[in-house]
Parts: structure tokens; C-alpha cells; sequence
């Protein structure tokens, strides 16, 4: 199972987060990104237009660190993803919880049917939500959201403290995900953790946002995994190969996320095309969104 040509990952010990003002649609591409919008939501009226942040760049900055610039603005502008020629589409930015069992294989999810992909495979973790007045959108915001999502999706709770940053993300249209190590954790326990919180949600009359996890140990596995619409999204088969290659090395010892100053950003190459666009993801109701296959 080859990776999916224009995915990169990216080495990183330092994020560095920059606001910018989100591109004004011109009235056509407001149009159409509208009636877009408004099917989606006839297609499935789960989907929510709240406040996300989408990514609108990404640069080097040093030899390990990167500036992600991100905006404001809401999930129907994800609609424009359909449209050919849209010059105010932003891609998406998320954060991811990379959780390992203590036998060295990782937690992965299966969407839910009230989601915005169900059946799409993934790590769990959303979309980044902009912060509110006062707040600063910075490397340890991206830490305790991630937090948050690893135990709202799976019912395991790790401080925000107790998460590395390990590696940053571009798909193959321009998504770009944060992604966080988590410590081991016995495979029992991941389990008992998920059943719990899918029997509580349950009983609330909700259902989880993912309804399945399973626990992987190499990229062979992955292609295994099935279920209605079952996809997998677009990073999913490199990071469990560079997962499974850094097991084989060894532990490596903890990295300083804020190493001095930094040099002048530079521009990251773009990546190579991918083929025909897939679809940008759309919202799944109140919780954040899911980054989308291919590209996010």
C-alpha cells in the first residue's frame, strides 16, 4: 500500500502559529459556495457552520521548526473545495493524538454515521477552533485541544503535558494536521476506555462520533480495515510507516520544542498533484471537524 502521492511529513520542534485575515469570496464564489453548503446540509442536517481556523500557510522556519498562518472562518467555506477556480478557499487544519499500546501498535478510528465522512479511518483529534477574545492560538492551545479530542473520541485522557509534539502534516490539497505522541498505554485499557464512553454516550441518546476503534501494527494492517464507506484518510499510511520505522530504531530521546531563536522563514515546496480533488471535509455537528482524504 503506497502512500498517496503529495503527503508530506514534516520533522518539526517548533510551531509557530500567525493569524491572517481570511480571503473575501467575490460574489460568484460566495454564490456557489453557498448553494453548496445548503445541499450538504439538505444531504445530511448534522452538518454545523461554526467558527473553525483553516489554514491559509505554511513555511519553514529554521531547520525544525514551521509557521502555520491560519484564519477565521466557518465550515462552508470548505464548499469551495468544489469549486473550479476558487481563489477564496482556505484548506483545513487540525490537530491529531498519535496513541501507541504499550506492544507498539496505534488506536485508530472508524467515523460514525452521523459524521461528516462515516466510515473513514483515522487518528483520533478535529479540526483547530479559533480562540476566543484574549486568547492566543499558540502550540500549547493546539495541545490541550488535542487533549480534549483524544478524550472525547475515545474516552482516554492524557494531561496536555504528557503530549510530544512529533510531526506536522501536509496532504495532498494543502491540509495541514499537527500531530502529538502520546504516551503507551496498555491495549486493555485503550478497550475498556472506548466501550465506556460508547455505552455512556448511548445512554445520552448520542451517538460517538467514532463508532469503532481498532489497534494497528503496520501499514499491511491498515488495508484490512473495512466497513461501510470505509476509507482511510490520506496521512494514515505514512505515519504508521514512519511510526513502525521509529519503533525499529529505538526511543528516541525528547526534543526541546522551542529551540532559541529562529532563522528566516522559507517557503515549503508545493507538493506534487494528486489527481481529481476529493472532497474538503464538512462539519459533523457541534464537536470539531474530521480532517478529509485526501489533502484535508
Amino acid at each position: 500500500m503506497p502512500p498517496p502521492p503529495g503527503v508530506e511529513l514534516l520533522d518539526v520542534r517548533r510551531v509557530r502559529l500567525v493569524e491572517a485575515a481570511a480571503p473575501e469570496p467575490p460574489p460568484w464564489e460566495r454564490l456557489a459556495m453557498d448553494r453548496l453548503w445548503d445541499e450538504a446540509v439538505l444531504a445530511n442536517p448534522s452538518l454545523f457552520d461554526g467558527p473553525v481556523a483553516a489554514c491559509a500557510g505554511l513555511a519553514r522556519e529554521g531547520p525544525h521548526g514551521v509557521v502555520v498562518t491560519w484564519a477565521r472562518t466557518t465550515y462552508r467555506r470548505y464548499a469551495l473545495r468544489w469549486v473550479p477556480g476558487a481563489t477564496a478557499r482556505l484548506p483545513a487544519l487540525f490537530v491529531d493524538v498519535v496513541q501507541p499500546t504499550e506492544d507498539g501498535r496505534l488506536l485508530v478510528g472508524r467515523m460514525g454515521r452521523s459524521t461528516s465522512a462515516p466510515g473513514r479511518w483515522l487518528l483520533p483529534g478535529g479540526s483547530v477552533e479559533p480562540p476566543g477574545e484574549g486568547r492566543a492560538l499558540d502550540l500549547a492551545a493546539l495541545r490541550g485541544h488535542a487533549a480534549r479530542e483524544l478524550a472525547e473520541e475515545t474516552g482516554v485522557e492524557s494531561a496536555p503535558g504528557e503530549l510530544r509534539l512529533w510531526l506536522v502534516t501536509r496532504g495532498a490539497h494543502g491540509g495541514v494536521g499537527v500531530l502529538f505522541l502520546a504516551p503507551p498505554r496498555p491495549a486493555a485499557l485503550l478497550r475498556e476506555r472506548f466501550a465506556a464512553l460508547v455505552s455512556a454516550e448511548k445512554d445520552r441518546g448520542r451517538e460517538p462520533e467514532l463508532d469503532r476503534i481498532t489497534l494497528v501494527g503496520s501499514p499491511a494492517e491498515l488495508a484490512e480495515l473495512t466497513g461501510p464507506g470505509a476509507d482511510l484518510a490520506d496521512y494514515l499510511v505514512p505515519v504508521m510507516t514512519r511510526y513502525a520505522a521509529d519503533a525499529l530504531l529505538g526511543p528516541a530521546p525528547l526534543r526541546p520544542e522551542q529551540p532559541g531563536p529562529a532563522p528566516p522563514e522559507r517557503a515549503l515546496p508545493e507538493p506534487a498533484p494528486a489527481g481529481p480533488a476529493q472532497p474538503e471535509p464538512a462539519p459533523s455537528g457541534p464537536a470539531p471537524l474530521r480532517p478529509s482524504a485526501p489533502g484535508g
